[in-house]
């Protein structure tokens, strides 16, 4: 009898692993969509890059703002989590710091139309934006940190300022082709790298 119970447990960790490995396919794809195409992108174009059939996305998500603000929290958290790991995996701290930026700049960009799905949800939005503070800016402190214990950027740089600049940079870039936001963020980024050794040699 244990084994059986032992038996249908794992089989509904499975099945819930499963649902979940799926509904995070599900959104990468829409994520994907929504930076080639934007945040209107055809159902069916989503429907086409995930593998799966448009009554999937509708089952999981009803109306296209509860898509876009998924497809928000999957990319805050993807983003959240690849801080420790690239910290854990780059060369330098600064290294970490750089690779994240680009992925936080990959999230500017996703997040792109969202303001204007929610604007007659004033409150959800706040609560988004809160969420994403509360989750990226200890992040950015993190990797800040460890650049700065390492001597390669100065102690001063603070998570917040940062990535606002970074956000600022990218505001609009979509709509202008002569414009790379991409690059500017790699230079302001670099900007930030101490190239005179350990801190305090530079005066």
């Amino acid at each position: 009898m244990g084994y059986s119970g032992d038996s249908a447990g794992r089989a509904a960790r499975s099945k819930r692993a499963d649902a979940r490995r799926n509904e995070e396919t599900l959104l990468d794809a829409a994520a994907a969509v929504f930076v080639a195409s934007g945040v209107e992108a055809p159902v069916r174009d989503i429907a086409a890059k995930a593998g799966v059939g448009m009554g999937t996305i509708y089952r999981h998500f009803p109306t296209r703002a509860d898509l876009i603000v998924a497809v928000y929290r999957h990319q805050v958290e993807a983003c959240a989590e690849a801080g420790p790991a690239l910290l854990a995996t780059s060369e330098t701290p600064h290294a970490a710091l750089a690779r994240w930026i680009d992925l936080f700049v990959d999230f500017l960009v996703t997040k792109h139309g969202l303001a204007a799905v929610l604007q007659s949800d004033n409150t959800g939005f706040e609560t988004l934006h809160s969420y994403f503070l509360d989750r990226l800016l200890p992040v950015c402190a993190e990797l800040l940190d460890a650049a700065a214990a390492a001597g390669e950027i100065g102690s001063d740089v603070e998570a917040y300022q940062l990535m606002r600049g970074v956000g600022n940079l990218c505001i609009g870039a979509e709509h202008d082709p002569r414009y790379d936001a991409r690059r500017l963020v790699g230079l302001l980024i670099a900007g930030l790298h101490r190239r005179t050794g350990p801190r305090g040699c530079d005066g």
